[in-house]
């Protein structure tokens, strides 16, 4: 069997393509190869030697379809894959649009719904977690730079500046959201969201959905070290019942086909 695997870079928005491959690779019944796709040569899991057999650059997601189904069938020629499983939140669209072609070639993968996707979207996941009585932080969508004098109508500081796809910035004041929004919106695109912030730890549980509301596994973390990005550099894990409940809640819900990863914040007063 040929796994590829995306999202080997390991910048401080670290990609998770090195722990999925070092998961299976511990399998003892696992004895394929890994083939790394990668957006740029110096992405450091390709030199990783004991982690991936050989490495393809494959084109950013903005790129289009046509170029990224050119480029995995050229890739598929030379070594037969048999599954793809792509770990990017910018990179999903994509790979679910092109499942039908892919089957076609004989690559499985194993990925949500357009459907669901849009559900998680943080443009639509305060609607969704509402509907579902999930306590969830108090949002607004920045369609604009006009719609940035909500702000201080709606929310008290501090606030979560939080791109579409990446990253997230605590402004302490209205002066600080405009430089935030500007980065965001020049690198991600509309819309910037604005969350409210809640103060205490952060936890994670990451997840495998079966398609059908059934929750193959999970396990829960609470991250120890945060990035100026706000993604988890450090952590342990952890037996928290109440975090395991609410992710077989949710994925009961979507019936999410996948893995995922949820992140909880829990404040002083719960």
């Amino acid at each position: 069997m040929n796994i590829a695997v995306t999202g080997l870079n390991a910048t401080d928005n670290p990609g998770p393509g090195i722990p999925v491959i070092r998961s299976l690779k511990e399998q003892k019944k696992f004895s394929g190869k890994i083939t790394g796709l990668i957006y740029d040569s110096l992405e450091p899991g390709i030199y990783m030697d004991d982690m991936v057999d050989n490495y393809y650059l494959i084109p950013y997601p903005s790129s289009g379809l046509d170029n990224l189904m050119e480029r995995i069938s050229y890739i598929h020629k030379k070594e037969k894959l048999d599954l793809i499983i792509p770990t990017l939140d910018s990179e999903l669209y994509g790979f679910v649009k092109l499942q039908p072609k892919l089957e076609a070639l004989g690559i499985r993968t194993f990925l949500p719904t357009l459907e669901q996707l849009n559900i998680r979207g943080k443009d639509k996941l305060f609607d969704f977690c509402k509907a579902n009585n999930i306590n969830v932080p108090k949002n607004i969508l920045i369609q604009s730079q006009r719609d940035l004098e909500k702000i201080e109508k709606q929310f008290k500081f501090p606030v979560v500046v939080k791109g579409i796809f990446y990253e997230a910035y605590i402004a302490q004041s209205f002066e600080e959201v405009l430089p935030y929004f500007n980065k965001l919106k020049s690198k991600w695109g509309y819309p910037i969201i604005i969350q409210e912030y809640i103060k205490g730890d952060e936890y994670n549980v990451v997840a495998l959905g079966d398609g059908n509301g059934g929750t193959t596994g999970a396990v829960a973390m609470r991250k120890l070290y945060i990035t100026d990005k706000g993604k988890g550099w450090a952590g342990i894990t952890i037996k928290e019942n109440t975090l395991i409940d609410m992710a077989h809640q949710i994925i009961e819900k979507t019936k999410w086909c996948s893995g995922l990863e949820l992140e909880f914040m829990k404040s002083k007063e719960t």
